[in-house]
């Protein structure tokens, strides 16, 4: 089915034409399951099955972030696919080494002990009972997988989404032993926002615009335990009511850590006022009450913040409940 648009009106057409081509391999088989979609909740895969066709309607503009993602991936394997010898030779790599590199190298080749592999975008396929688990890599050097990420300096510093990382990369290794065989990966990630300005004032904040995340993998059959216990789940729940099916946990929700405000002036934390200090700490913002002596502290629990970007949002009654709880800005 061809994906719908919507603002459409304003956005200059040789920007539109960028954000509405999708440059990946979709499958249609309801019994083939990629990595990606894999590692999300079990309710969310569901749910997002049982959306109507009117609501998949997406804001053109919203998919920026994607299709930077997109080109940046596509640049980094247009690299090395058609310019790799001479960019090792100017960055002074000696020639012998240049001469062993293979991309992408078929299974024979790469048993040549005097090569150097580099694989980049191969798709892996396992199959487990009727259904058919499938990824595309984006990058195996010498058997170490690596996966590219354009995002912020935030995510980077708070160290967002890395168990969904390792548990993506695990799969992909589990799929493919052969290429993988390194039991580490490596996140490159590529910040879209990075400021010299702040590297310098702040050392806690990413030092380059690339920075590189080594993250353990998990085993292979410990890896192959988590697939077929959550292929079982899609299959118990996919015909379920949404009543029965679980909730997403605080983890899958990507529920930020709580608030706690500080007014001076209490008639202001009841009408909804701003805050006069904001606290991370409970024992902080009582702290700071004590010292001023007089006004109030406020808790304001953590928002589920993936909930505004799932694709269930529209049928799913947990993001209800967590919008009346005051969990979810909608």
């Amino acid at each position: 089915m061809t994906q719908k648009y919507s603002q459409t009106s304003g956005v200059p057409l040789s920007i539109a034409v960028f954000l509405a081509t999708d440059h990946y391999d979709h499958n249609d088989d309801p019994n083939t399951i990629s990595v990606t979609t894999l590692i999300k909740s079990t309710r969310q895969i569901v749910l997002s099955t049982r959306v109507p066709p009117g609501d998949k309607v997406i804001d053109l503009m919203s998919m920026m972030t994607s299709r930077l993602g997109t080109a940046i991936h596509t640049g980094i394997e247009t690299a090395w696919t058609d310019n790799y010898q001479n960019a090792l030779k100017t960055l002074g790599i000696p020639d012998a080494v240049i001469k062993g590199v293979r991309i992408n190298p078929s299974p024979e080749e790469a048993k040549n002990p005097d090569i150097i592999p580099i694989y980049m975008e191969q798709r892996l396929s396992q199959q487990f009972g009727k259904w058919t688990v499938t990824g595309k890599f984006d990058f195996v050097g010498q058997g170490r997988l690596e996966d590219f990420k354009s995002t912020t300096a935030y995510v980077v510093m708070n160290k967002m989404n890395e168990p969904k990382f390792i548990k993506q990369g695990s799969i992909y290794r589990m799929l493919g032993p052969d290429i993988i065989t390194h039991p580490n990966m490596a996140i490159q990630y590529i910040i879209r926002d990075w400021s010299a300005p702040q590297a310098r004032q702040n050392e806690a904040y990413p030092q380059k615009p690339s920075v590189e995340r080594i993250l353990p993998l998990d085993g292979i059959n410990e890896t192959r335990s988590y697939v077929v216990h959550k292929l079982n789940q899609l299959d118990l729940y996919m015909n379920a009511p949404e009543s029965d099916i679980p909730f997403c946990t605080d983890e899958e929700l990507q529920v930020s850590a709580p608030v706690y405000k500080y007014y001076s002036d209490a008639v202001k934390a009841d009408s909804g006022g701003k805050s006069s200090k904001n606290f991370d700490s409970p024992v902080e913002a009582y702290k700071h009450l004590s010292e001023k002596g007089k006004g109030v502290v406020k808790e304001f629990p953590g928002e589920a913040t993936a909930c505004r970007f799932c694709a269930a949002f529209s049928v799913c009654s947990q993001k209800d409940a967590l919008a009346a709880a005051g969990r979810l800005s909608i």
